[in-house]
C-alpha cells in the first residue's frame, strides 16, 4: 500500500469479535503507518479508549455479548473520540441509529482497504487540522471557538462530537449563506454522495440541534431551507459580527 502517510503515527483502536477480520484490520492499518490495538469486545474497548485514548475508534455494530451500538453510547459519555461503525448491515434505520447515538462515519461490509483509510485519514484531516488562525466566532448568546474547539451558550458549554463541532464551525464562518447537503458532505466530511448517503447530514443537523437550541423543532440558529438545504442564522437582533479572539 506504498509508504505511511502520516509522520506522526494516529492511534486507531479496532473493535470487532471476528479474528480474522481484527487481524486484517491490524495489517491493513499498520502498513499505512498507523499504530493499531485490536480488542473483541465492548467492555475492553470503553476501558481502552479511557487508557490509551486513540485517535480514531473503529466499532463493529455487531458484537458478541454487548452490541456496538451500547458500547457506543458508553462512550459517548466520556469521550468525543471519532468513531467510525462497522456494518454487516444493509437497514438504514441500523446506520441511522448509530449516528444518533454519536457516531462520525460508518461503513458497510464488505468495504475496501483503501475506503477505509480514505476514511480514518479524513476523520483525522478535520480533528487534527490547525486552523490558520485561532479566532473566536460569537452570535448573540452563542460563542464558537475555533482554536479550542470549544462551543458556549452564555456561560453553559456545549459538548459536541469531533463531526458534530466541524459541522457548526463550517456553516458559522458563512452566516446565512445556504448549503445543500451535497455540499455539506463534501466540506465537512470529505465525501461525496458516490461514497456516502447525504442522511448522514440531515442526522448530524438533527444532533446539533438537540445540543444548541432551545426548541429543536423550531430552530433559531440551523435553519432548513425548504426544498436546498440548511443555513447557520444569527441571532435576528444584536447579532455580533464573527470576531477574532482577544
Amino acid at each position: 500500500m506504498g509508504e505511511p502517510l502520516f509522520v506522526a503515527k494516529a492511534r486507531v483502536l479496532a473493535v470487532d469479535d471476528d479474528p480474522m477480520i481484527r487481524g486484517l484490520l491490524e495489517r491493513v492499518l499498520a502498513e499505512e503507518g498507523f499504530e493499531v490495538d485490536a480488542v473483541a469486545d465492548g467492555e475492553t474497548a470503553v476501558a481502552m479508549v479511557a487508557d490509551r485514548t486513540p485517535d480514531v475508534v473503529l466499532l463493529d455494530i455487531m458484537l458478541g455479548s454487548v452490541d456496538g451500538i451500547d458500547v457506543l453510547t458508553k462512550l459517548r459519555r466520556t469521550s468525543d473520540v471519532p468513531v467510525i461503525m462497522l456494518t454487516a448491515r444493509g437497514n438504514e434505520n441500523d446506520r441511522i441509529l448509530g449516528l444518533r447515538v454519536g457516531a462520525d462515519d460508518y461503513l458497510v461490509k464488505p468495504f475496501s482497504s483503501g475506503e477505509l483509510v480514505a476514511r480514518i485519514q479524513s476523520l483525522l484531516r478535520r480533528t487534527n487540522a490547525q486552523p490558520k488562525a485561532q479566532r473566536r466566532l460569537t452570535f448573540g448568546g452563542m460563542t464558537i471557538d475555533i482554536g479550542t474547539r470549544e462551543v458556549w451558550l452564555g456561560e453553559e458549554q456545549i459538548v459536541m462530537t469531533a463531526k458534530e463541532f466541524d459541522l457548526l464551525a463550517f456553516m458559522a464562518t458563512s452566516p446565512r449563506q445556504v448549503f445543500s447537503r451535497e455540499q455539506l458532505l463534501n466540506q465537512v466530511w470529505s465525501s461525496s454522495a458516490q461514497w456516502q448517503d447525504a442522511a448522514t447530514v440531515t442526522e448530524h443537523v438533527r444532533r446539533v440541534r438537540r445540543k444548541i437550541e432551545t426548541d429543536p423543532d423550531n430552530p433559531r440558529w440551523l435553519r432548513t431551507v425548504r426544498g436546498v438545504g440548511y443555513r447557520f442564522e444569527p441571532e435576528a437582533s444584536g447579532a455580533e459580527e464573527a470576531k477574532p479572539a482577544d
